[in-house]
């Protein structure tokens, strides 16, 4: 190829690329530097693949659209490739919505399978997700599983994805009105993200999959006020890490922890913590109707009471022995109900409670449950092994009888010298 060809071929390729970056020099100086600062690697590309794919990796990139609050958003690019829900109660729905309203996933890139037909119906509808017919469909290259089943189905749903990797599965799909099978492909960078109760990290690896997340949400997750503790395997990098955090925030307050045994200790304040609070909200509601408010009145004095609080709280920062103390007037009516509440062991029926749950939270997941107050740990006794006197033989096959133990029995059988 003579010099004016190669030039005219090298012309050609920068009015494409530059057709193709044009758009670029709208978006955000921090974004445009770092486009900028690789413009030697995309002049040195050789094919158009390549250039895509490195040029992609710039405008697109998932950490530069959400860490910067000035990125245009695009409803087209997720946060992951494909998330798939295994399960559509109201913990999965409650981290469905937000990730969609709020374009942090496009719904064509969310699937869902339950073995409820109606519910996976309704998700549609409200959501535009990909319903599917089988746990294999749903996970077909996707980067994020979603584990939302109950406790007790947890092994058939690992056994099915542990299938889907050992062995050759296939589903049918529509392609240009066609119909065709397509074999399912489980990522090997997929990770799996629980959000089933006392399930630990250890029984999720039967799955096949080894990148694992487990949380515990809360039921207030469903409007997005509640708190996620959750925890991760130490082979998912910071930047999954990341993506896993922006994405349980949905729900709320979302918490970190490096020790997986504090999910457990989790569970029972703020995991089953929102039963405690129904049921002193019960308890305070029916008071009130006994003593003659109508039932709407006391529900709402009693909502209002714990809501504000809730708030009063978090905005001084005190210790709510301070809060408590600052209502009490001496001899006034607040003592009197506190002096009730500590006689009927108050705090020592809530504490029990939580360690309670606590408890069958480890009993759940298979580990030892016997701790916490009043719980005796197993005692170890151990025989008495006897001592030799030095010089004194002692009888291999008796190890541990003091010597003439047995003397009066052998009396007994000693017949005296010239007896008959």
């Amino acid at each position: 190829m003579s010099f004016i060809s190669q030039s005219a071929v090298r012309c050609s390729r920068s009015i494409r690329n530059m057709n193709r970056i044009k758009h670029v020099f709208q978006r955000p100086p921090r974004q445009l530097s770092s486009i900028l600062s690789k413009q030697v690697l995309l002049h040195n590309e050789e094919d158009d693949v390549s250039y895509t794919r490195s040029f992609s990796s710039n405008v697109k990139h998932k950490d530069e659209r959400f860490g910067n609050p000035n990125y245009e958003n695009d409803p087209t690019v997720g946060i992951c490739k494909k998330i798939a829900f295994i399960g559509s109660g109201k913990m999965a729905e409650a981290l469905i919505s937000p990730l969609v309203s709020t374009n942090l996933q496009p719904s064509d890139q969310i699937s869902v399978y339950d073995v409820s037909c109606a519910a996976m119906k309704n998700m549609n509808s409200k959501y535009g997700i990909s319903s599917t017919s089988s746990i294999a469909e749903c996970i077909d290259n996707a980067d994020l599983i979603v584990c939302a089943v109950k406790p007790q189905n947890c092994e058939l749903v690992f056994s099915e994805i542990k299938k889907c990797m050992t062995h050759k599965i296939t589903y049918d799909t529509d392609d240009a009105n066609e119909r065709l099978k397509k074999e399912v492909v489980v990522r090997p960078d997929a990770t799996l993200l629980s959000i089933v109760a006392g399930k630990p990290i250890k029984s999720f690896r039967s799955s096949g999959i080894f990148r694992i997340v487990r949380s515990m949400p809360n039921t207030p997750a469903t409007i997005g006020k509640g708190v996620t503790v959750w925890t991760c395997t130490s082979n998912i990098c910071t930047n999954t890490q990341d993506k896993i955090k922006t994405i349980l925030s949905t729900f709320g307050k979302a918490i970190y922890v490096d020790d997986e045994s504090f999910i457990d200790m989790a569970t029972s304040i703020s995991g089953s913590g929102p039963a405690y609070i129904f049921m002193l909200m019960e308890a305070m509601i029916d008071a009130g109707v006994h003593m003659g408010f109508n039932r709407e009145v006391a529900t709402t004095l009693t909502y209002h009471t714990l809501l504000g609080s809730t708030l009063y709280a978090m905005e001084t920062g005190e210790h709510p022995a301070i809060l408590r103390n600052s209502v009490t007037s001496p001899s006034g009516t607040t003592a009197s109900a506190l002096y009730e509440l500590e006689d009927g062991k108050f705090r020592v029926v809530i504490k029990d409670a939580i360690w309670a749950c606590y408890r069958r939270g480890l009993e759940m997941g298979g580990a030892d449950s016997n701790v916490g107050p009043r719980r005796q740990q197993p005692l170890i006794i151990t025989p008495p092994v006897y001592a030799a006197p030095v010089g004194e033989i002692v009888d291999e096959n008796n190890i541990g009888t003091p010597p003439n133990a047995n003397a009066a029995e052998d009396a007994v059988n000693v017949t005296p010298a010239g007896s008959k």
